[in-house]
């Protein structure tokens, strides 16, 4: 904007964590008024750039300056003083506290000595009704869907006096419908003024929301471009430096006999647990679980793997009855395990990538003869993986802590498919690795697919449940509350994620293409 003080300025930014430059000399300007996305993968620098500007870090070498004025940020309460507000990912609210309460914590505003908050709330709804924040400043926290949750964390910044807006991966957790509304929030305050940053690893929502991006790879910042004048296969190519396919090609599924049979799975958990969980996975098929982080995913991950314990219900692998078998008879029957998290439960961070790709197996032949490990063996294996699924900057000696997400992930991925399963429980199998890693990954499970293996995806990302699989099923709070055919709509999708009844799923989902001449509920 000529003439017009940029509200944030980065000037030659660096930071180091150890001998991991997080940051390396970046620039970065953000415009007063506009919503500015902070593009790139895990692991490129967004939430340490991000947490520098709001005073959580303090930058090895660099200058913050906010609307022409150079800053030294002592912590975040400088940065509040500042006009700056920060919605993490990880919401920072205490459950048994009220909406209210948690919004004035540390703000909490007197009279003649006492705490004033019917002051308080009447601000806090005054805002609430200024952007669209519906939420109740009654409500306890602990009662309140995620979104609400999101709300209050914004109304929080708002309350004080922010002027400009961090939001760590807002979309995270949120539904097509809550991420529709969020998107309207901020263009509510980008009308009345405010400048929003928005960190993020998603093309989609970066195209639909934002007026300029910026791209960083590994450390550095490779880019800044107007949204209206780029394209998602441009952003793709700038965060991993290369074309990318950005759309999974599969033919036509030859669904085979049935290899997996779940019956009536109860199982327990302060989170909520599992009730009465029933599914049957075929050979040759991708059946996705779609679902909100936290409505039992990770309880039928661990009670699939015998991991967590089955209160009833039965879990029938290829004819044989695993209810109750440890987890190394599951894996000889069959079955392979891509954890929703590799590095508590897929790798041995310190142990080379020739060790970790033999996990599971080490005492059977070939690697091991008569009770002793075989290292030419073990080695050999390694080069044939590490060729054979493109692990880049590996040998059997890198150990596996020292690799890139993406090429982690492909360190799990080649080890578990290796051993030729017959059903492959793939589980969150693309978090944290760049765009190139997810296309790598896609097209291995589709492949494998193909050949009539049978594969159980459950992903958070609705795009990539939507593009993999050939039949959904959508869990809500510990249930399979429908099943749905692969081309089904977004909109709907989203609805059945939120708990709603598929009949009022598909009136809404018809009512939206109807009214706008599209689908998903982003783009309408």
């Amino acid at each position: 904007m000529d003439g017009v003080m940029p509200a944030v300025e980065l000037k030659n930014i660096s930071k180091r964590f150890g001998s991991t430059v997080a940051c390396d000399q970046i620039d970065f300007t953000v415009e007063l008024g506009e919503i500015h996305c902070l593009l790139g993968e895990n692991g490129a620098g967004k939430s340490t750039l991000m947490k520098i500007l709001f005073g959580l870090y303090s930058a090895d070498a660099g200058s913050v300056v906010l609307r022409g004025t150079e800053l030294s940020l002592r912590g975040p309460s400088d940065a509040i003083a500042h006009g700056l507000g920060m919605v993490h990912q990880h919401f920072m609210l205490v459950d048994r506290m009220t909406v209210t309460e948690n919004i004035i914590a540390g703000q909490e505003t007197t009279r003649h000595g006492l705490l004033h908050r019917s002051g308080a709330r009447d601000d806090i709804l005054a805002l609430s009704r200024r952007y669209a924040l519906h939420v109740s400043p009654d409500s306890l926290i602990e009662d309140i869907s995620v979104g609400e949750q999101q709300r209050v964390e914004i109304l929080k910044a708002l309350y004080r006096r922010a002027e400009i807006l961090i939001l760590d991966e807002p979309t995270a957790v949120l539904t097509p419908q809550e991420t529709a509304e969020l998107f309207s929030i901020i263009r509510k305050l980008k009308q009345d003024g405010k400048t929003i940053i928005l960190i993020t690893h998603k093309l989609r929502e970066t195209m639909a929301i934002s007026d300029r991006v910026s791209i960083l790879r590994d450390g550095r910042c490779v880019g800044t471009l107007e949204t209206a004048k780029t394209s998602p296969e441009e952003l793709a190519r700038m965060m991993v430096g290369r074309e990318v396919l950005l759309r999974v090609e599969k033919t036509p599924m030859q669904r085979g006999e049935s290899v997996l049979e779940i019956k009536d799975l109860e199982v327990d958990s302060p989170g909520g647990g599992l009730h009465k969980v029933s599914l049957e996975l075929h050979a040759g098929e991708i059946l996705g679980i779609a679902g909100v982080e936290g409505n039992g995913q990770l309880e039928l991950e661990e009670a699939l793997l015998g991991l967590r314990e089955i209160r009833s219900g039965s879990v029938v692998l290829r004819g044989k009855d695993i209810t109750g078998a440890p987890t190394k008879l599951r894996r000889m029957a069959g079955l392979a395990h891509i954890p929703s998290d590799r590095l508590r439960r897929g790798l041995v961070e310190r142990f080379g990538a020739g060790w970790n790709l033999i996990l599971g197996s080490q005492w059977q032949w070939p690697f091991a003869r008569r009770g002793v490990l075989q290292p030419k063996t073990i080695e050999e294996n390694a080069r044939t993986l590490i060729r054979d699924f493109d692990i880049r900057g590996a040998s059997g000696a890198v150990d596996a802590g020292d690799m890139s997400g993406g090429n982690q992930q492909k360190l799990v991925l080649a080890r578990e498919l290796s051993r030729e399963p017959e059903v492959i429980l793939a589980c969150q199998p693309t978090r944290g690795v760049d765009v190139g890693a997810i296309e790598y990954i896609h097209n291995r499970l589709v492949k494998k697919r193909d050949q009539g293996k049978a594969v159980l995806l459950i992903s958070a990302e609705l795009d990539e449940v939507r593009a993999l699989s050939d039949r959904i099923l959508v869990m809500y709070e510990g249930q399979i509350i429908a099943e749905r055919p692969e081309n089904c709509d977004e909109s709907e999708l989203g609805l059945l994620m939120a708990g709603h009844t598929v009949e009022r799923a598909e009136g809404a989902a018809q009512a939206v293409t109807t009214d706008t001449g599209q689908k998903g509920a982003i783009d309408a």
